[in-house]
């Protein structure tokens, strides 16, 4: 199964998070990526084809050429392909996991009492709904 996009999955409730893919949005020079809440139910049925746990809100989740990625991990890929000056951050993927996820750890637990929760999932602007997923432009059948 070949997709085309890569896609980046996310806490919706997380303002972290949410500001984490507005920078995603703004800097996705080449339309690399769809994003989607890791509770939304478009994305828990692509997860569960990757046997990811549905109740799963720990890190960012990226779907790239058919394989998932956590923690740092993720967040170098996806900083290897936007614009700007963020893919100089790709280099630290040579580090080690262990070395690397438990900064990514320490911040993804601390999220809410540092950056706060939104009560509901945030909603794509209209200028930004064709990068959200939806069953419309999911690149897998979903039945939704």
């Amino acid at each position: 199964m070949s997709q085309k996009q890569s896609i980046v999955f996310f806490d919706g409730v997380c303002n972290l998070c949410n500001s984490s893919i507005d920078f995603i949005i703004r800097h996705d020079a080449n339309n690399k990526f769809l994003v989607g809440a890791l509770q939304d139910e478009v994305s828990k049925q692509i997860l569960s084809e990757y046997q990811v746990d549905p109740n799963y809100l720990d890190s960012l989740v990226l779907l790239e050429d058919n394989q998932i990625f956590y923690k740092s991990t993720a967040a170098l890929k996806i900083a290897r392909n936007l614009s700007g000056l963020t893919p100089i951050l790709y280099p630290f993927i040579v580090l080690p996991r262990f070395l690397r996820d438990p900064v990514y750890d320490w911040i993804a637990r601390n999220r809410y009492n540092w950056f706060g929760k939104k009560s509901t999932c945030r909603l794509p602007s209209p200028e930004e709904k064709s990068k959200f997923l939806t069953p419309s432009n999911s690149p897998f059948q979903t039945s939704i």
